[in-house]
């Protein structure tokens, strides 16, 4: 069910979010609508990821007027982040105030179920750094984007990571690892690489599948673990179960620094319950975290202003910091877009061509005040991934998350051949002819 239609402002001193009821058809503006679950297990995650997104946006309607003065008009529909609720939100929202620029999903789930509709109405759809890994291929997925790295490609980066805590490759040989996995596409997405990453370096790992209706009941799973004693326990989940995770380890006094969550299991809400005991556990991150950032100014001066949408002592998280990085990729490939067609409200199709020729380099993110909050991509026609991605690990130290490592590169000649091998059987099983980029 819709929770908000909301009108980003459109421009001066009307700018900002504005009124909870009615519908923003009456304004002309960029339509970008948002998937989001406020609501249920999952909403310790989904809430900061929602409030950072709408924030950029309305900070971009306040400041600017808009994207080169053409206002956004925003809306919110929730999903509780399942998936058939998913699909009729976008159903709902693709075809109004002149159609959706773009989609975020914000599930892999939803992402998979969306993929063929979104293509067909030439709507991209923006699953960052999750969904469907092979629809990084662009020739078989012209319609989704998945940059700045995909969940195979970040499972070849905690590996490494791994390796380099222990001195190398050649001494991951022997190890036994545990998995703990949302049972879910989410978290299955990973087995795939990880089986061939065994394989190759010769370690062996337990899967642990928490089935998404119990996902506070893991007290068996941390017993069988505390008794099989991994090496490195890592972690794919998501909402409630990230937070029922790290409570059990520290119950069991599994080492929390070789416990390391995927960028989905490594937030605020995911550390705080366990108080003392998450101390020294660790994440994958692609993005900074905190408010020492320059764009804050503009985000500050946005709740100065009384058009913040969340709570102004909750900004800056990890996952807060997540969807304004998200929400600056799609303002950047805006601009992209209106560079090769006119300073003017764009289409879905028009939004495909400012994704697929996004480059922001380290100039081009200071300018934006957004230097150490996001990486750098560059995107083109056949790598909707980006052409270098790399993950940062951080640590919790009982107060805030720390950057404990430089930019941890990805097995890239390992997952895009993998890429390419899952993108052409998709495209296979479901008629499709490649397009060509060359």
């Amino acid at each position: 069910m819709r929770i908000r239609n909301l009108t980003l402002a459109l421009a001066g001193a009307a700018a900002g979010l504005m009124g909870l009821a009615g519908t923003a058809s009456a304004a002309e503006g960029i339509y970008i609508p948002n998937l989001v679950y406020k609501t249920g297990p999952y909403a310790p995650s989904g809430t900061p990821v929602a409030h950072g997104f709408a924030d950029y946006l309305a900070m971009i309607n306040l400041r600017d007027g808009g994207v080169n003065g053409v206002p956004i008009i925003y809306e919110e529909c929730e999903t509780g982040y399942k998936t058939d609720r998913g699909v009729e939100c976008y159903d709902r929202v693709k075809g109004e105030n002149g159609g959706a620029v773009v989609i975020n999903p914000w599930s892999t789930g939803i992402t998979y179920a969306l993929i063929e509709k979104a293509t067909v109405d030439k709507i991209p759809l923006f699953s960052i750094g999750y969904g469907r890994t092979s629809a990084a291929d662009g020739r078989v997925f012209p319609y989704v984007f998945n940059f700045p790295s995909t969940y195979w490609n970040q499972a070849t980066a905690i590996v490494r990571y791994i390796a380099d805590q222990e001195g190398g490759f050649d001494k991951l040989k022997g190890k036994n690892l545990g998995f703990v996995y949302l049972d879910h596409p989410y978290g299955k997405e990973p087995i795939p690489t990880l089986d061939i990453l065994a394989e190759k370096y010769g370690f062996t790992y337990d899967k642990y599948p928490v089935p998404p209706a119990s996902m506070t009941e893991q007290k068996s799973i941390w017993l069988q673990i505390r008794r099989s004693k991994p090496a490195y326990v890592v972690m794919w989940g998501w909402g409630a179960m990230n937070s029922t995770a790290v409570s059990e380890a520290a119950n069991v006094k599994y080492p929390m620094d070789k416990f390391i969550g995927n960028w989905w299991a490594a937030a605020e809400p995911d550390v705080i319950p366990a108080g003392d005991g998450a101390i020294g556990y660790k994440g994958a991150t692609f993005n900074g975290v905190g408010t020492d950032f320059k764009i804050y100014k503009d985000i500050n001066d946005l709740y100065g202003a009384g058009k913040g949408t969340w709570t102004k002592d909750q900004i800056g998280g990890v996952l807060y910091s997540r969807g304004v990085a998200t929400a600056a990729y799609i303002v950047e490939a805006i601009k992209t877009a209106q560079l090769k067609f006119g300073n003017r409200v764009i289409t879905g199709e028009e939004m495909q061509y400012g994704l697929e020729n996004l480059k922001l380099d380290a100039a081009a993110i200071e300018k934006l005040g957004l230097t150490g909050l996001m990486p750098p991509v560059e995107i083109t026609c056949a790598n909707h991934e980006g052409q270098n991605p790399a993950i940062k690990i951080q640590q919790w130290n009982g107060k805030v998350w720390e950057i404990k490592t430089d930019w941890i590169p990805a097995d890239t000649a390992l997952v895009r051949p993998l890429i390419e091998q899952d993108a052409a059987q998709y495209a296979k099983e479901n008629n499709i002819t490649p397009r060509s980029c060359s």
